[in-house]
């Protein structure tokens, strides 16, 4: 193997590496939302994790310093890709009280299928038959995973599945805005804009938190979560989307390991089943996407439910 070819290999290594130590700093954000969130407001964790977030980074991109931080070329998709993150943020904590991390991380997968169906109308960019085949096995793998409530149909999916339409929306907005804006840039609206919104109203829901463990914990949300984007942003300058989109998958694995560790949650049969539906046809489209396209479009992005 010539020079450069080792030296591409080994910069796709670190890349997975980042992107496997995003996924699993997004499954901890859920593990300490998920706990927060059975004796807590939902509304006052998302205020700190967005408080959190945003003074990280204030801190590592400073718009004072860094001027050209703030421009961008589309202040009106920039809002509304925040708002949709915001509103995915707030679905999934409120799911997460109702829901095992591996029941809500399954049906939040479903968000690649939308980002497919959604791709065309607003991007121009259709799914073929094969894909659209895909599509729909993946919504029923999500059936599976909520099936234990079918007969009363566990009102809580509902939450993890606005959370991935919310989602779908940010993923679409942030590829139109990945030819006009930074990933800095991006990534600092979203946190200013949460910051912004969530500010006011702690106030008026803010309670004292019943123990200091709660307090690191509230705190730890937005470590995390900033950690997980910064991850994010450093495995996609080491590697392109097309190999580092299947590893968003080893979250689930997180998501059950933490279930079980900290809430004592075992896996239903259908939430295995289910899963492995949604990762199988997510991995299948994909390979369609490199088949299809022979270049990296960031069509899959990856769940950041935080």
């Amino acid at each position: 193997m010539s020079d450069a070819g080792q030296e591409q290999r080994r910069q796709r290594l670190i890349g997975i590496g980042l992107m496997c130590g995003a996924v699993a700093a997004f499954a901890c954000l859920d593990a300490m939302a998920k706990y927060l969130g059975t004796h807590m407001e939902v509304m006052q964790v998302v205020g700190v994790r967005y408080v959190s977030a945003f003074l990280i980074a204030l801190m590592f991109s400073n718009p004072i310093n860094r001027p050209g931080l703030l421009r961008t070329g589309r202040p009106a998709l920039q809002l509304g890709r925040s708002v949709m993150l915001l509103g995915s943020t707030v679905f999934n904590f409120m799911a997460f009280r109702y829901l095992q991390l591996d029941e809500a991380l399954a049906i939040l997968f479903s968000t690649p299928f939308l980002v497919a169906i959604l791709a065309g109308p607003l991007l121009g960019e259709w799914v073929g038959w094969r894909r659209w085949t895909a599509i729909m096995v993946g919504f029923v793998g999500v059936l599976v995973v909520v099936r234990r409530g079918l007969g009363g149909l566990q009102w809580a999916a509902l939450l993890s599945l606005g959370s991935a339409f919310c989602y779908a929306g940010y993923s679409i907005t942030t590829r139109m805005l990945s030819t006009t804006d930074t990933s800095e840039t991006t990534l600092f609206y979203a946190n200013l804009f949460g910051f912004v919104v969530m500010v006011p109203m702690l106030p008026f829901i803010w309670t004292p938190p019943p123990s200091w463990i709660d307090m690191v914990l509230m705190v730890g949300v937005g470590v995390f979560g900033a950690g997980g984007h910064f991850l994010l942003i450093l495995a996609h300058r080491n590697a392109p989307a097309s190999v580092l989109s299947p590893f968003i998958y080893t979250q689930i694995i997180w998501a059950t390991t933490f279930g079980y560790l900290v809430f004592a949650n075992v896996p239903s049969q259908w939430t295995v089943a289910g899963a492995g539906i949604v990762i199988a046809s997510g991995l299948y489209l994909l390979n369609r996407e490199r088949k299809v396209t022979g270049r990296v479009t960031g069509r899959v992005a990856p769940i950041e439910p935080g």
